[in-house]
């Protein structure tokens, strides 16, 4: 499947979803960078691996997994946890809403 390619009119809708604020010159820029990625992306996925045994990690180390226990003696109370905060309601505490576009 051949990736269309990436013209600075999709990287500027891109940018503004992600509200990053780019020039034009950057968005040609990064049109032209993620047009060369996802050539790149193309030709590997025509590689063919069949045979291949798939690697997860190449360092040989392995994870350590332990139990999830609580320790009651590490945690707050409710009231100790609140105590230090500026306004609280109910048990909880109350933040200012930040609402922007």
């Amino acid at each position: 499947m051949k990736a269309s390619p990436f013209t600075a009119a999709t990287v500027q809708k891109i940018a503004t979803l992600a509200h990053i604020p780019i020039t034009d010159e950057e968005a040609g820029e990064l049109a032209h960078g993620f047009t060369t990625t996802m050539d790149v992306v193309d030709k590997l996925g025509k590689v063919d691996v069949k045979g291949v045994t798939p690697t997860s990690q190449v360092t040989g180390f392995e994870n350590v997994f332990r139990e999830d226990e609580i320790d009651s003696s590490r945690m707050f109370t409710q009231e100790q946890a609140l105590a230090n905060g500026k306004r609280t309601h109910n048990g909880f505490f109350v933040v200012d809403q930040i609402l922007d576009e």
